[in-house]
């Protein structure tokens, strides 16, 4: 019978549930950090990035409306999530939409769900899955830390090459330079949240095999955009 980890274990246990399966190892993440895709690419990156993180309020929401009372800190720390994400000063979705058009896109392109690949559409199905169905602890591992503490590393890469290669302007990226810092504090506040409430060796264990899922997703899901958009042969983009 499994025995249940001390808090420092279980850590490293989480964060070698990632290790290895970061985006940042996905080719189009590669190819991105190197200056090596066009503007369009971008501009299909960000149509599909809308249709996964756009609804991240909407995911969270669901994990809020199932966390027992108790867990005070919890719900604090959720709601003020989906406060920073949707309220707390610009909308993210719309400096998403704003690096989107600067890319060359538009407005109406990007929210339009034709638009994203079925990889994608996928991704965004399995977070509402996960954020309707799974106990708040294992949601919490599955979104937050399997997911959100990763964006840190991964635009830390990008956001240089934006400015530097592809001449893009302070605002045109505030995205990118708003998520480094918030999803650093985030990914933080979810593995304590973890740490705290996952407290049987079921529940950790479903929270390490989550995290692992959750990275393996965004992995995938950053993969097809390259064979997707940039192997693939160009295709005719709808007006």
């Amino acid at each position: 019978m499994a025995e249940l980890m001390n808090r420092e274990d279980f850590r490293a246990a989480l964060e070698n549930a990632i290790k290895g399966k970061s985006a940042n190892q996905a080719p189009f993440s590669k190819a991105w950090a190197g200056g090596t895709l066009t503007r369009e690419h971008l501009s299909r990156w960000a149509e599909n990035h809308y249709h996964y993180v756009g609804p991240f309020a909407d995911y969270l929401a669901y994990i809020y409306a199932r966390t027992p009372d108790h867990m005070t800190e919890a719900k604090d720390f959720l709601l003020a999530n989906m406060y920073e994400e949707e309220i707390g000063g610009d909308r993210h979705t719309d400096l998403l939409i704003r690096f989107a058009e600067a890319c060359g896109t538009t407005r109406e392109r990007v929210v339009n769900p034709d638009n994203m690949s079925p990889t994608t559409r996928g991704l965004q199905s399995w977070c509402y899955a996960v954020a309707m169905r799974e106990d708040p602890v294992v949601a919490v591992a599955g979104l937050v830390v399997g997911l959100e503490s990763q964006v840190p590393s991964i635009y830390r890469k990008q956001t240089p090459t934006l400015r530097e290669k592809y001449g893009f302007t302070d605002e045109e990226v505030e995205f990118f330079d708003l998520h480094i810092v918030s999803d650093e504090i985030h990914g933080e506040r979810g593995y304590q949240i973890v740490l705290e409430h996952a407290n049987t060796p079921e529940l950790q264990a479903r929270c390490l095999k989550i995290c692992e899922i959750g990275a393996q997703m965004r992995l995938l899901y950053t993969t097809a955009l390259f064979y997707d958009y940039v192997e693939a042969k160009p295709a005719a983009v709808a007006a």
